[in-house]
């Protein structure tokens, strides 16, 4: 029951991000004049329609998506420069060209998208993926100032009793005692300052150790409110290099680069912290950096989870997955049977990935190919430069950028992604991806 909770959960936070995403793009539409025929949550057979003075508003069956219907988006054949051929590529423009102008209202012809200066085109399509970025901004900001997120402390939780192997982590009769064993730190020591160096985070200490392979160095620490000191030195021990999305470095003959590290032996208590307002817009921008570099590599997560599918290679932990996976997340995160994992830090966990899930949107939708936003913006700057060129240059007012010629393109985006859903749902339910 928790898991379907959790499901239900997340399918209405993004049927609520899918509507204000469509609602970006019919708000300043409207206002500059475009008529918006329909504004429609999801795809398919319709469930519920109610008409307005001029959009009708609705939820169709299929939850994958919306959009709003702009009227006018494809210019007139006598507008535009003329497509000659007989292929069907050919035939596709010409329909769509047919299609679009024939949903322009008689004496309309003013209120069509395809007339708005180029500026106003890339607000109207900006407006959607800026409302998902918005939204992933407010989510990630308000979990972390107000929820908080589980942060290690200073204060020692456990010890680890002996330095295992490299690539292990039991301990054997033949390891040698940890460091910090060695020196008599006990769980419950508070870290204040380590090798004469003040520290405020558990990172701090423990970069400052890490450094300090076979050093003896001085661990200034807090027992039951008294302060004292212990004189330490941290193992040398092997570990593997990983990048900033802890992703391990390999070499060029495809091996693991590793670094010399030195290591004490402890864990630290962790606490859920209250991040500063700051925290969320951060956070947003490490993400984003990530899954713009998720999106640049598409294809080949793809291929690799196709392969993943077909039981040719084990699944990345990190792949892409799809609506079936993004279910079996939030089902995890409902039903985790986790001592001291709460309600209240579930829904935050909830809520940071509907927050990632609207950051997926706003980068996958700026790709600049239609029939994505990016691909509309991307025509409108080509079209503003082209007005530019002409000013400049003293020439006419070059015609509107015929979106029609894009529609090949448009229905080879389909297609990929068509297939691409199709190979993510199935990889999901074979081959899952897990948050243990």
């Amino acid at each position: 029951m928790a898991t379907v909770i959790g499901v239900v959960v997340l399918i209405v936070g993004l049927l609520i991000s899918i509507a204000l995403h469509e609602l970006g793009h019919m708000i300043p539409a409207k206002r500059f004049g475009v008529r918006v025929s329909e504004y429609f949550v999801g795809f398919g057979p319709k469930l519920w329609s109610r008409r307005g003075k001029e959009t009708e508003y609705g939820i169709k069956a299929i939850p994958l998506g919306g959009y709003v219907r702009l009227v006018g988006m494809i210019p007139p054949a006598e507008a535009v420069k003329p497509v000659r051929g007989t292929g069907w590529a050919s035939r596709l423009i010409t329909e769509s060209r047919e299609a679009a102008v024939e949903e322009i209202q008689p004496g309309e012809d003013h209120r069509a998208f395809y007339r708005l200066t180029w500026w106003r085109k890339v607000i109207v399509m900006m407006g959607g993926p800026l409302v998902n970025l918005v939204i992933a901004v407010v989510l990630f900001t308000g979990v972390l100032s107000t929820i908080g997120t589980p942060t290690a402390t200073l204060t020692v939780d456990s010890l680890v009793p002996c330095v295992p192997a490299v690539g292990l982590t039991e301990c054997t009769e033949d390891d040698p005692a940890s460091p910090a064993v060695a020196a008599g730190l006990e769980p419950g020591d508070t870290l204040t300052a380590v090798d004469g160096q003040a520290v405020s985070t558990w990172d701090e200490a423990t970069a400052i150790i890490a450094g300090a392979a076979d050093e003896t160095i001085e661990v200034a620490i807090v027992r039951d409110g008294e302060p004292m000191t212990l004189d330490v030195t941290p193992a040398a021990r092997e570990r593997v290099v990983t990048d900033d999305a802890g992703q391990p470095v390999v070499d060029a003959e495809g091996n693991a680069v590793t670094e010399t590290v030195g290591y004490l032996g402890m864990y630290s208590e962790v606490e859920v912290q209250r991040q500063p307002l700051t925290a969320g817009a951060a956070l947003t921008w490490d993400y984003l950096g990530q899954t713009v570099q998720v999106v640049a590599t598409l294809p080949q997560q793809l291929w690799h989870t196709a392969r993943a599918a077909v039981g040719l290679e084990e699944r990345d932990a990190t792949s892409v997955i799809g609506v079936v996976g993004v279910g079996q997340v939030a089902g995890e995160i409902a039903s985790a049977d986790v001592d001291g994992y709460t309600l209240t830090q579930r829904i935050g966990d909830m809520l940071m990935l509907l927050g990632g899930l609207n950051l997926a949107l706003f980068v996958f939708n700026m790709i600049p190919l239609v029939p994505l936003d990016g691909g509309h913006v991307a025509s409108a700057l080509w079209q503003g430069v082209k007005n530019g060129v002409a000013r400049v240059r003293g020439a006419a007012k070059p015609a509107p950028v015929d979106v029609a010629r894009m529609m090949p393109l448009a229905y080879g985006m389909f297609a990929f992604l068509l297939v691409m859903g199709a190979v993510l749902i199935y990889a999901d339910i074979v081959a899952p991806v897990t948050v243990a």
